[in-house]
């Protein structure tokens, strides 16, 4: 299969999981998806860091395993998520030490921690972004979206933005037109952590 380089494009504090985060990774080139992924809060801080280029005050561990990686010429050439499973993104780490190449396999959010550390490429599949990726399509968009039923919109908008945890929307009860606004809306919103509970819901009744 071939792979696709991922970016980050953007880290912020999760809506709807307390002390998570949502950490959004995003194509290099073509249809620019998004992929959102929830991680913890040690693991947020982690990539901040690195990416802010701040320098804590003791080695963090992911700094730990750099170090350790530098110490005996390892070389950490590529993270690869590789499978989505149940809404669990599955990455593995592609090292190097001398004429060896290893894969260790680990959690996502570890592996972009590190993946910021050693400045190595970030990628995944087809199928996962095809799967869980996200992406604003102003055609369908401006299809869905008219005078019509822009105060239809505005309500589901309104409804949308002020999302209570502990109450969230039931998509199960939206039609499709109704799913792809709020779809569109959070994207616009950079909600992508929404986003990606709406998309789910469009596939599966597509799958019907």
């Amino acid at each position: 299969m071939d792979k696709i380089e991922l970016e980050i494009i953007g880290l912020s504090y999760s809506q709807t999981q307390t002390g998570a985060y949502a950490l959004v990774l995003g194509e290099t080139v073509g249809n620019k998806r998004r992929l959102p992924i929830i991680i913890g809060g040690f693991e947020a801080q982690a990539i901040a860091i690195e990416l802010e280029s701040m320098t804590p005050s003791r080695p963090l561990t992911h700094d730990l395993f750099k170090n350790l990686a530098d110490a005996f010429d390892i070389n950490l050439l590529e993270v690869i998520i590789y499978n989505l499973v149940e809404g669990i993104f599955y990455a593995k780490l592609i090292i190097q030490q001398g004429a060896e190449t290893i894969e260790i396999d680990t959690r996502t959010s570890d592996a972009i921690a590190l993946a910021v550390r050693f400045k190595c490429p970030i990628s995944t599949y087809e199928f996962i972004l095809s799967s869980a990726g996200i992406i604003l399509d102003e055609s369908q968009k401006d299809k869905d979206i008219d005078d019509d039923d822009s105060d239809e919109f505005d309500d589901l908008e309104k409804e949308l933005e002020d999302i209570d945890p502990s109450k969230p929307l039931d998509y199960s009860k939206m039609s499709i037109t109704e799913l792809n606004k709020v779809l569109q809306n959070a994207i616009e919103h950079e909600n992508y952590e929404e986003a990606s509970k709406i998309k789910a819901e469009i596939d599966r009744r597509n799958a019907n």
